[in-house]
C-alpha cells in the first residue's frame, strides 16, 4: 500500500529544511563552548540579558525578551539559581511576581565568556553580507511574528 504525500509547497519545505539545517549547526557552534563551561545556551542568554538589563528583571519580562515559555523560563531560572547564577525571589510588594537578580557569580560567568562567544557569533555569520545578515534578520522576524 503506498501512499502519496504531497507538499503543497514544495519551495516552503525546503526553506524549512534549510532552516533547520542552518539553526542546528549555528547552535552546535555557538553551545559548545558555553557546555563545556558548564552553562547551556539558553542559561547563558538569560545571564547576558540580566547583565544588559542592569542586573534584575521580573521572570516575566526575561521571559517575554528571551520568547521562552513560563515553563522553560522557570527551569532555566531554577538551574542557573541551583548554580549560583542568580537570585529568584518573590517581590515583597507583589507576591505573584518573581524577580531574577544577577549574582556575583554569573556576572563573572558572562564578563569572562562574552568577549570569546561574540567572535563565535560573528565567525558563525561571516559567510553572509552585511546586507544578507540584515535580509536575514528581517525574514526571521517575519516568521516569528
Amino acid at each position: 500500500m503506498s501512499s502519496s504525500l504531497e507538499l503543497g509547497d514544495p519551495l516552503a519545505h525546503r526553506a524549512l529544511q534549510a532552516l533547520l539545517r542552518a539553526e542546528a549547526t549555528v547552535r552546535k557552534r555557538l553551545a559548545l563552548e558555553l557546555e563545556r563551561e558548564g552553562v547551556t545556551a539558553a542559561g547563558f542568554s538569560a545571564l547576558v540579558v540580566l547583565t544588559t538589563a542592569g542586573g534584575s528583571l521580573e521572570l516575566k519580562t526575561l521571559r517575554r525578551r528571551l520568547g521562552w515559555s513560563k515553563a522553560n523560563a522557570t527551569e532555566v531560572t531554577g538551574t542557573l539559581a541551583a548554580r549560583g547564577f542568580v537570585s529568584r525571589r518573590r517581590d515583597p510588594g507583589d507576591r505573584r511576581v518573581v524577580l531574577v537578580g544577577l549574582e556575583p557569580a554569573g556576572r563573572y560567568l558572562v564578563e569572562r565568556l562574552f568577549p570569546a562567544h561574540s567572535e563565535r557569533v560573528t565567525a558563525a555569520f561571516e559567510k553572509l553580507d552585511e546586507t544578507e545578515k540584515r535580509t536575514f534578520s528581517e525574514l526571521c522576524r517575519k516568521l516569528a511574528a
